[in-house]
């Protein structure tokens, strides 16, 4: 994989900032570009390109599998298309990962630790002749300490150009991607942190809501992996569960890099106390190319979710049902004294009756 043109201006006042990258720069890094990288602007063009070697004859980027101490060289092929002789700077940079989830280099102010730190050109400047390539050898190095697991990074080709209208200089890089697997123990883990979930209801009682579950994917080992993501949400002791739609995968992530993830799950029952499970399936892939799917790692966070409206709607009923109880208990017991007082009246005419009689 072909690490990307960045243009990079710097104002005479050697004041960097940051210009957007070219679309062939986007290409070659999500390694859609299957040829040679190409920079080009004005009379300056040119390619990189993987030197054919014992490594391969055709390869997209540089991989190597290296013990602590140990050493590889290889080389880059470098040709200029312009018209003009072209001056290029060579250097090595570590990688990481963007956050559109490409890789993406450091620039030369910033400090490398890995790759950027290892690899080294044997010319830090070259001249191309007009039409001409040439090989540039290099060096990577790993130091005897090195800790185990994958380093990412690139060599770079880099030239300055003065663009007298704006009183900048543009750095334009193009450059190769570079992986170094360290020997020793593997250890590849993702893991889940921070993971919160929140519910939105409707004012429709019997209508169900939307949970928002956000969590981040966290790469606590060290090798590169990325990740199968699901979700849901359920209520108390895992019924009516809802499933989200489905999440794409996390993008590779180096180690000791996180992201975070926000999951939208509708269709979800207000069941007062939510459960919402994230759940991850690492992916490890070798030096072969292989995908490996790993044990799969949860996490679980809850939030309440009381149905207000229907709640409400259940109290107000239910005050109903007992107002209605209580009217007609009162009015069976007014109905008994009424039937008790005519019982009582006729039982106390009778005997005043029978004493007439009597007497």
């Amino acid at each position: 994989m072909h690490a990307p043109v960045t243009h990079r201006p710097t104002h005479t006042m050697s004041h960097v900032r940051s210009v957007a990258l070219a679309l062939l720069a986007a290409l070659a890094f999500t390694g859609l570009f299957t040829g040679p990288a190409r920079a080009a602007d004005g009379d300056a063009t040119w390619t990189v390109r993987t030197a054919a070697n014992s490594y391969g004859d055709d390869r997209s980027s540089f991989s190597y599998a290296v013990n602590p101490g140990g050493q590889v060289k290889d080389a880059m092929v470098v040709a200029n298309h312009g018209r003009t002789p072209l001056r290029l700077a060579v250097y090595a940079a570590d990688g990481y990962t963007t956050e559109a989830g490409g890789l993406d280099l450091l620039t030369k102010d910033k400090k490398s630790v890995g790759v950027g730190a290892w690899v080294h050109a044997e010319e830090a400047d070259i001249v191309i002749k007009p039409g001409k390539a040439a090989k540039v050898p290099f060096t990577a190095a790993v130091p005897a300490d090195a800790t185990p697991g994958d380093y990412v990074g690139g060599i770079l080709t880099s030239l300055k150009q003065a663009d007298d209208a704006q009183g900048i200089n543009v750095d334009r890089r193009l450059g190769i991607r570079v992986k170094l697997r360290v020997g020793g123990t593997l250890k590849p883990r993702l893991a889940i942190e921070n993971a919160h979930v929140e519910y939105e209801g409707s004012l429709n009682p019997f209508a169900k809501g939307d949970a928002t579950l956000t969590y981040t994917v966290h790469n606590t080992g060290n090798t590169i992996l990325s990740g199968r993501q699901a979700a849901s949400v359920s209520g108390p002791f895992g019924l009516l569960r809802s499933g989200a739609d489905p999440i794409a995968a996390t993008p590779e992530l180096l180690p000791g890099e996180s992201r975070d993830v926000t999951v939208p799950v509708h269709g979800v029952t207000p069941a007062f106390r939510l459960a919402a499970t994230a759940t991850l399936t690492p992916a490890l892939t070798d030096a072969s190319g292989s995908v490996t799917p790993l044990e799969p790692v949860e996490a679980t966070t809850h939030a309440w979710a009381i149905p207000w409206t229907l709640s409400l709607l259940v109290l107000v009923l239910g005050a109903g049902i007992a107002a209605a109880v209580l009217l007609v208990r009162r009015r069976r017991a007014q109905r008994k004294v009424r039937e008790d007082a005519l019982v009582q009246n006729a039982v106390e005419q009778a005997l005043r009756d029978r004493e007439t009689q009597q007497n």
